[in-house]
């Protein structure tokens, strides 16, 4: 490949941490994001817990006009942003704007300020509608934002594909970046979904975990006893860009990305394919675009949502995919902390694999105490380790089998 593509800088705001650091010790500490929702009335609801940022200040990276005319999952994504480029200390000026972009990937978009203003609409009146509503909906809002706040005339493009959505988007950052669309560009995804009709959807679902009473042992990706995925919210964003722009500016690398596969399983708008081929076909794709053999693949982060459902097809796929290599492959699952982030979640654990390879160090699967038969893989349970990773691959499927896989290498 010509133009190679490394990640240059993390942005992180997660509720494990803000910022790259915390964010990671906390990662191999094994530190379980999830509590009790307090700030809506869980009564009716079957579930009662997510993982919730509690200690984001917008204003500590926004100005207050900023906040004001944008939604929460967009302050996630603007503040993330703002880490990742200071983290990789890149200075965009006049000549850098226009060969700037900007790739995002949300499941819901502005959902936080969505449901209070159609209940204060409903409530008081149509002329209590906020002048900035449909801006602050949108899910384009958070690149549109990121945009101005820093003038990048790039592409500007904002991914839907439910839970693979910012991983599509770090995909397509790559893609665009090879074709020389962008020079470097911004990319990840962010979601705040934790709000009351949101929630309620996915309650009726009957989706997500129900222990209550032990929210940071609810969820428990690969766990015989899993029951369902916690809600998470946050933002993760990468900066990508061309190597020689990386090596002419002397950059730090975290790790290059060598391939990255779509595909669509066409099975069902909520089930995993039951066979696992449409996710067999992700990876083989993914393997074949970065030109790796199958056993020098390290490591897997996995999907890894903690429902029965999703958690048994994708170690069925692995098994299909790497034969007997597969008990030898070191796989965690990002979300056994952090929750599902939703459209979010690929972005965090692209990142989390970048930083697998940069530290060599692979984070645990926590809450994983009993082997369930038709999930007995080696998911690195509940402590890290410490393993030279030279090449990962980060798995992410999505709600209508929509699936994505991202291969990193050392660089």
């Amino acid at each position: 490949m010509d133009n190679r593509i490394v990640i240059t800088g993390i942005g992180i705001v997660s509720p494990i941490g803000i910022g790259k650091d915390i964010f990671w010790d906390n990662c191999l500490s094994g530190v379980s994001g999830v509590g009790k929702i307090s700030y809506f009335d869980t009564a009716q609801y079957r579930t009662k817990i997510a993982a919730i940022i509690k200690d984001f200040k917008a204003d500590d990276f926004l100005e207050k006009k900023v906040i004001r005319k944008t939604d929460r999952f967009a302050h996630f994504a603007l503040a993330a942003s703002k880490l990742a480029l200071k983290d990789s200390k890149l200075n965009i000026d006049n000549n850098l704007s226009t060969r700037l972009g900007i790739y995002l990937g949300t499941g819901l978009g502005g959902m936080f300020f969505y449901e209070k203003q159609i209940l204060l609409v409903m409530k008081s009146g149509m002329d209590h509608a906020h002048p900035f509503s449909i801006p602050m909906i949108m899910p384009n809002g958070a690149s549109n934002n990121i945009a101005i706040l820093l003038n990048a005339k790039g592409p500007n493009l904002t991914v839907c594909t439910a839970c693979s959505s910012s991983a599509h988007s770090i995909g397509l950052a790559y893609d665009a970046i090879r074709r020389g669309r962008a020079e470097i560009v911004i990319a990840g995804g962010a979601e705040a979904p934790v709000v009351e009709y949101t929630f309620a959807g996915f309650d009726a679902m009957r989706v997500m975990s129900a222990n209550n009473a032990k929210p940071n042992e609810a969820s428990r990706p690969f766990d015989k006893r899993r029951d369902g995925f916690v809600m998470g919210e946050g933002s993760a964003m990468l900066i990508l860009e061309s190597l020689k722009s990386a090596k002419a500016r002397k950059a730090n690398i975290y790790a290059e990305i060598i391939g990255y596969s779509a595909t669509s399983g066409a099975y069902h708008f909520v089930a995993p394919q039951p066979d696992g081929l449409d996710i067999v076909r992700a990876m083989d794709i993914c393997i074949r675009e970065a030109n790796v053999d199958p056993q020098s693949i390290d490591y897997i982060n996995a999907h890894g949502t903690s429902t029965v459902a999703n958690d048994k097809v994708e170690t069925l796929a692995i098994k299909k995919v790497f034969k007997k290599y597969a008990n030898r492959i070191p796989i965690s699952s990002t979300k056994s902390m952090l929750g599902h982030t939703l459209g979010a979640a690929g972005a965090f654990e692209i990142a989390v694999s970048a930083l697998s390879i940069y530290t060599g160090k692979i984070h645990p699967t926590i809450n994983y105490e009993t082997m369930d038969a038709e999930c007995d893989l080696d998911y690195v349970p509940n402590k890290y380790r410490d393993v030279k990773v030279n090449i990962a691959l980060s798995n992410s499927f999505a709600f209508g089998n929509n699936n994505a896989c991202i291969m990193l290498r050392r660089y």
